[in-house]
């Protein structure tokens, strides 16, 4: 009869957690291992190496265009609906519908022919009166950023001169300068100048003070900080007060040849003398022409900016 140390003494002992895994199970492990899924491509992977829908730029470009065009069939609508159930019918030349307008003015070369005179005299305006605006703008916000105490002095000139209204400045400018082609530029420079002072002088100091005291320990001059520093920090706002800017020049432009009869006659020129003659279908045309000129300025510069810093701040086209 076996006696019970016996039988505990030939039953084996149960394994504990600390054993130690033989060697040639590691090298066989190490040499042969276990296969594994691959692991999923990311999503910007796959976005580059997916090939573009054919219809995507389509969407895109309805997308752009889309609320442009509802937009102007809003104020078409609106327009008939004023002209149809608001006004009398012999108060109805006041506001003459838009097939009205086009089908006696498109047509009729001794109306369309000077009006488009007049608007490619306002678009040489507008355009020379941004580009100094732009010049000067920039400029003087550069010569503000050296210094605070340039900035203090210099900001109120701004200031004083956005918020004179440029209604009194237009006739002191008129016996000042003349009414030529020069006057008309003044004016448009004073309209399109503080947007550009504004917003470049707000980019100019947006940088971070990290990258500025980077700058300092690396003794960067003082035209390097403001190259390779400051201006590029500013160009989202340089281009947002450019397209406010555009956008004013043409105002500009058009106050100018409203006030200054002399010479050959603007845009602004032709809309006063229809107005006083009543011609309301001539007027209304000369209108549409002008909201479109000021349309495809401020598009032209809302396309640049995203043409050169859209995809920098993620404003590119899709």
């Amino acid at each position: 009869m076996t006696s019970p140390a016996v039988n505990q003494a030939a039953t084996p002992a149960a394994p504990t957690q600390n054993r130690t895994v033989p060697q040639e199970a590691i090298v066989t492990s190490t040499a042969t291992p276990r296969a594994t899924a691959p692991a999923p491509p990311s999503a910007t992977a796959a976005a580059r190496t997916a090939p573009a829908r054919p219809g995507g730029r389509g969407r895109a470009a309805a997308a752009t265009v889309g609320p442009l065009v509802a937009a102007v069939a809003g104020i078409v609508g609106v327009w008939y609906v004023v002209t149809y159930l608001v006004l009398s019918p012999e108060r109805r030349f006041l506001l003459p519908p838009l097939h009205q307008v086009l089908g006696t003015t498109l047509g009729n070369p001794n109306v369309m022919g000077p009006m488009l005179d007049a608007l490619w005299q306002t678009v040489g305006v507008a355009l020379c009166g941004l580009a100094i605006a732009v010049v000067i703008g920039i400029g003087y916000a550069v010569v503000m950023v050296q210094t605070g105490w340039l900035e203090r002095m210099l900001y109120p000139y701004a200031v004083i001169l956005q918020t004179i209204p440029i209604l009194a400045l237009t006739p002191l400018i008129g016996i000042w300068m003349g009414y030529g082609f020069g006057a008309r530029i003044v004016v448009c420079v004073i309209i399109a100048l503080f947007p550009m002072i504004a917003n470049t002088l707000f980019g100019l100091q947006s940088a971070s003070a990290a990258a500025h005291d980077l700058f300092t320990l690396n003794r960067a001059t003082r035209s390097q900080r403001l190259a390779k520093l400051q201006f590029p920090a500013a160009l989202p706002s340089i281009f947002t007060g450019l397209r406010n800017a555009a956008g004013l020049s043409v105002i500009g432009a058009i106050v100018g040849d409203f006030f200054f009869q002399q010479g050959s006659p603007g845009i602004g020129g032709l809309l006063r003398t229809y107005t006083l003659r009543l011609n309301m279908d001539a007027l209304f045309m000369a209108i549409i022409l002008t909201a479109l000129f000021g349309v495809v300025v401020f598009s032209v510069f809302a396309a640049l900016d995203r043409a050169v810093i859209g995809r920098w701040y993620g404003r590119g086209a899709a």
